[in-house]
């Protein structure tokens, strides 16, 4: 195929960053856009030529598409691709896969039994250098025997009030599975291996009004292996600074470190008030690059017919929500959860 033919689902700040990078491809063309906002709308047609569409279905029906992406809010995603695949196209689907375990389960049955159609997840951190050097160490034996992981995913305090308005009117599916999946996946990617059980607590001290709905603004879950390596990973949506993602491999020969600080640029500002040095404040800014990658990747394997080598397929993204899952059940009823 020439010229490859998108759509997406989805024009919130991770879809225009998706629409972004797709209208800078060579040989790519974004044909249409849904959304239900008439602003976000106007801006895709107007930036990158997409056709508007306020229904999804329509615009798979009417264009002549050979992918789409879904940016849709999670509890969409299962609903959508298996529509966009029993119309013959492939899907690149933002994380998670979907909120419902019977819904994820009915997405995956529909992708597996469509193995010529590409599926890709959007685990936008497997296309970072920086993580993969990392799994390159652990794989090597670099690193000696993974004894521990840690993982930070926190997002600005300045979000926190859309946030509280979205998940309102919205079930996120909740702390481990919208923010905290992103480390899971990472976890399992890296060292290759599944965890035998969770134990994970949560709180919303600083914005009581999330508990009332039944979210936390902050979770905390320990990961252990059937070897005994532990990993302790923490979600939220408090940090004052800025966007804070932090990944930490424990070896017995040695350890790495990702992203410790969020540091836009190579500066430090010194002044008689103190050591300032500025921190990037969405998620967006710190994986400019990986995100264009991993589309970059999915465009790859629509042409070649087979999924790229560093993609999240869909057995990962099932097994990341029923670990995601774990954890939440594990927070609200204060218990160890199986696997």
């Amino acid at each position: 195929m020439s010229t490859i033919n998108i759509a997406i689902i989805g024009l919130g700040r991770l879809g225009m960053c998706h629409a972004e990078h797709i209208a800078s491809m060579p040989e790519v063309r974004l044909k249409a856009a849904f959304a239900l906002d008439d602003e976000q709308l106007d801006s895709a047609h107007s930036r990158f030529g997409a056709k508007a569409y306020k229904d999804w279905q329509m615009m798979i029906n009417q264009e002549n598409l050979d992918a789409i992406i879904i940016a849709s809010p999670t509890a969409f995603h299962p609903e959508m691709t298996i529509y966009a695949m029993a119309h013959g196209l492939n899907v690149f689907c933002e994380k998670p896969m979907g909120i419902d375990i019977r819904e994820i389960e009915q997405m995956a049955a529909t992708i597996r039994s469509r193995p010529e159609q590409i599926f890709q997840l959007g685990f936008m951190r497997r296309f970072d250098p920086s993580y993969q050097e990392a799994k390159r160490m652990v794989k090597a034996g670099e690193l000696g025997d993974i004894l521990y992981i840690r993982g930070y995913g926190i997002d600005p305090f300045k979000n926190l009030k859309s946030f509280v308005k979205y998940a309102a009117a919205n079930d996120s599916g909740g702390i481990f599975l919208d923010i905290g999946i992103h480390d899971i996946d990472l976890v399992r990617w890296i060292v290759g291996k599944e965890p035998v059980e969770v134990y994970a607590v949560g709180n919303s001290l600083a914005v009581p009004e999330l508990q009332e709905i039944g979210e936390f603004e902050t979770g905390v879950a320990n990961l252990r292996f059937a070897h005994d390596m532990v990993a302790t990973l923490v979600a939220g949506r408090t940090a004052a600074h800025g966007n804070h993602v932090e990944f930490e491999i424990m070896g017995s020969k040695g350890w790495i470190r990702v992203g410790q600080e969020a540091a836009p640029y190579y500066t430090t500002l010194f002044t008689d008030k103190g050591i300032v040095r500025p921190c990037m404040q969405s998620f967006s800014e710190r994986f400019t690059e990986a995100f264009r990658a991993e589309l970059q990747a999915f465009i790859h394997a629509v042409r070649a017919g087979k999924p790229h080598t560093l993609a999240a397929e869909v057995e990962d993204g099932l097994a990341a929500s029923k670990i995601a899952r774990a954890c939440q059940l594990s927070a609200k009823y204060h218990q160890i959860v199986k696997l």
